[in-house]
């Protein structure tokens, strides 16, 4: 039986058919942009998946994620229970990515409602009782900006904030103005957000391996990648009590509370000295505002690898370099800078990286 392709406004009801016992669905942006490696056409999904759904593809080729009705429940119902119980969902992101996706589950596992509006958080409904809302960081910091938006926002129970790294000063600031927020770390191969304002969701288990890697345990998280083994062997354990998805990303506890460092390859080399491009670009983001400059390793003759920013500021090399002096290692502050016209950027407002490494090399 073909896979059917679910897009757009017919994700909720489609998710909501799954999760009560139908058959499996992809959830896809539109036909055009299924990528062939996932073969629809001539192979059926893999065992127990429910919902097949695409990596955000920020860093390298977006991969199938198969996630099985139990493992969605169970994000849904933890998060639920982490936020003081059931509610309605507001959705202004994508509903082809796990964020979006998930908002959608949520409600249809709670049998509440799910509305979805438009990206810029113009339409914000409420219904009777619990509200909920979520958004990512980039949305948040231009609603900040508008003061209706930011009344509207302090009404919601919880205001969820994913998808990227979500810089201190904006939590801070929308928590000053009386926005509910909860800052989430998760994936598409976890259901989304498992770690809530640094703390585990019930069920989930986060251990550090000694490189700092995170590995995450818990009922939501994935099956596989859709007909990839060598990709699910590398990423998913099986061996233990549960699954457990070993990520990219390096944290550390703080106060009882996970701190995400950045991802492992975020660690470069530049004469002969390592420079954590996570930890630089947190800095970058307090001087200049959240992704207004983004810093890269980029090849170089001399060094082997340098700093680079690209940015859309009015900004040279001298400025920026200043401007970062006291706040970074000599080594981590960038030797290169490009103004660009815009950054590129995923659907859901990560950075998108693989995009940004093209147009540095295609520029120089």
């Amino acid at each position: 039986m073909r896979t059917r392709l679910i897009s757009g406004p017919a994700v909720p009801a489609a998710v909501a058919e799954v999760l009560a016992g139908g058959p499996p669905v992809a959830v896809v942006a539109d036909e055009a942009s299924v990528p062939p490696s996932w073969d629809l056409a001539h192979s059926p999904l893999e065992a127990d998946a429910a919902v097949l759904v695409g990596t955000s593809g920020s860093t390298g080729e977006p991969k199938g994620v198969l996630l099985t009705a139990d493992a969605i429940r169970a994000s849904a119902q933890a998060t639920h229970q982490r936020l003081g119980g059931t509610g309605h969902w507001v959705c202004p992101l994508p509903l082809h990515y796990v964020a979006g996706l998930m908002t959608a589950a949520r409600a249809a596992v709670a049998g509440t409602r799910i509305s979805v509006v438009p990206s810029d958080l113009s339409e914000l409904p409420l219904h009777e009782g619990r509200n909920y809302l979520s958004v990512v960081a980039a949305q948040l910091h231009r609603a900040l900006d508008d003061p209706d938006a930011v009344a509207a926002l302090t009404r919601f129970d919880a205001v969820l904030v994913g998808g990227s790294a979500i810089p201190a000063p904006l939590l801070a600031r929308g928590r000053e103005a009386g926005i509910t927020l909860v800052a989430t770390y998760g994936m598409a191969e976890t259901c989304g957000g498992c770690v809530y304002d640094g703390v585990p969701l019930d069920g989930v288990r986060i251990d550090l391996e000694p490189d700092e890697r995170i590995t995450i345990t818990a009922d939501s998280v994935f099956s596989g990648y859709r007909l990839n083994p060598d990709a699910t062997a590398a990423a998913l354990d099986c061996s233990g009590a549960g699954r457990t998805l070993r990520t990219h990303d390096r944290g550390r506890w703080s106060d009882g509370r996970l701190q995400v460092l950045g991802r492992l390859d975020d660690v470069v080399i530049t004469g002969g000295i390592n420079v954590d491009l996570g930890r630089a670009q947190r800095a970058a983001d307090a001087v200049f505002g959240p992704g207004a400059l983004v810093l890269l390793g980029v090849p170089d003759e001399r060094w082997g690898t340098v700093i680079a920013a690209l940015t859309e500021l009015p900004l040279t090399v001298d400025d920026c370099r200043a401007r970062l002096a006291g706040r970074l290692e000599p080594s981590a502050i960038p030797r290169r800078l490009r103004r660009v016209a815009g950054l590129p950027r995923t659907s859901t407002g990560k950075i998108d990286r693989r995009s940004l490494r093209r147009l540095w090399a295609e520029g120089s």
